[in-house]
C-alpha cells in the first residue's frame, strides 16, 4: 500500500524581517555666492561723502568772502575781524558789505585814519602793506565824508592823502587816476609854488571844505588809507 505524503504549511511567526539599510542623508555643500563688491568699498564711499561735506562748508562759508571780486587779497590776509552791514550795494545780489574792524565805510570803500604819524613815503608804504593805498578822492561827497571823519579824531591834525607832485606843477594820484584841478579841494593859496612841497595832506583845522595843503615829504603826519569794501 502506498503511503500518503502529507504537506503542511508552516509559518514562522518570530522570523525577523530583513534589516533595513539606513542610507545617510546626502550632505549638501553650502552654496558660495560670488562677492559683488570689495570690502574696502564702503569705507571709500564714506570718505568721499565726508570730503563732499567739507567742500560744501568751504564753498558756503569761506569761498564767497575770500573770493570777492572787489577786494584786494592782501587786505583779507591782514585782518581777521570785520564789521559788516546788510546794505545791498546797487548792481549786486550779495547782501553784506564789510570793512576791517576799526575802519570806516563810505559807499563801497573802507577808510583807515591812522592814530600814529609817519613821513610821506612811510605813510604810502604802510597803507600798501595793509593791502590798501593812500586815499584817492574822486568826488565831493567823498571829500565831505573824510573832512567830517578827521574832525572826529581825538586830535584834529593833518592827514596824508594819495596825491603827489611828480614834477613841478604836475600832480598825480597814487593809483594813476587823472588829476583834475576842477575836482581838487586846495586851501586858498595852495598848492605852493615851491618844489620842496610835493605831498598832500588834508588840513583838519580848516572849517571850509577846501582843506588840502601841500607839504614837505619828510614831515610826519597821520594818514588815510583806502581799500575797496568786501561784499558777501
Amino acid at each position: 500500500m502506498a503511503s500518503e505524503i502529507t504537506y503542511a504549511e508552516v509559518k514562522f511567526k518570530n522570523a525577523s524581517p530583513a534589516p533595513a539599510v539606513k542610507v545617510p542623508p546626502e550632505t549638501k555643500e553650502p552654496e558660495h555666492h560670488p562677492q559683488k563688491y570689495p570690502l574696502w568699498l564702503p569705507w571709500l564711499i564714506s570718505l568721499l561723502l565726508l570730503l563732499v561735506c567739507i567742500a560744501l562748508v568751504v564753498v558756503l562759508l569761506v569761498y564767497p568772502f575770500c573770493h570777492s571780486s572787489d577786494q584786494p587779497s592782501a587786505l583779507q590776509q591782514q585782518f581777521s575781524e570785520w564789521k559788516c552791514d546788510s546794505e545791498v550795494p546797487q548792481g549786486t545780489d550779495r547782501g553784506w558789505t564789510c570793512c576791517p574792524t576799526g575802519w570806516s565805510r563810505f559807499q563801497r570803500s573802507c577808510y583807515f585814519l591812522s592814530p600814529d604819524k609817519m613821513n610821506c613815503a612811510d605813510s604810502e608804504q604802510n597803507c600798501t602793506g595793509m593791502g590798501s593805498q593812500l586815499v584817492v578822492i574822486n568826488s565831493k561827497e567823498e571829500q565831505v565824508f573824510l573832512s567830517e571823519e578827521i574832525k572826529q579824531t581825538p586830535k584834529i591834525e593833518n592827514f596824508y592823502i594819495g596825491l603827489f607832485e611828480e614834477k613841478v606843477g604836475q600832480w598825480q594820484w597814487v593809483d594813476k587816476t587823472p588829476y583834475s584841478v576842477t575836482a581838487a579841494f586846495w586851501r586858498k593859496g595852495e598848492p605852493s609854488a615851491g618844489s620842496d612841497e610835493n605831498c598832500t595832506v588834508m588840513h583838519g583845522f580848516e572849517k571850509d571844505l577846501n582843506n588840502w595843503n601841500d607839504v614837505r615829504s619828510d614831515y610826519k603826519h597821520h594818514r588815510i588809507c583806502e581799500a575797496a569794501a568786501v561784499t558777501v
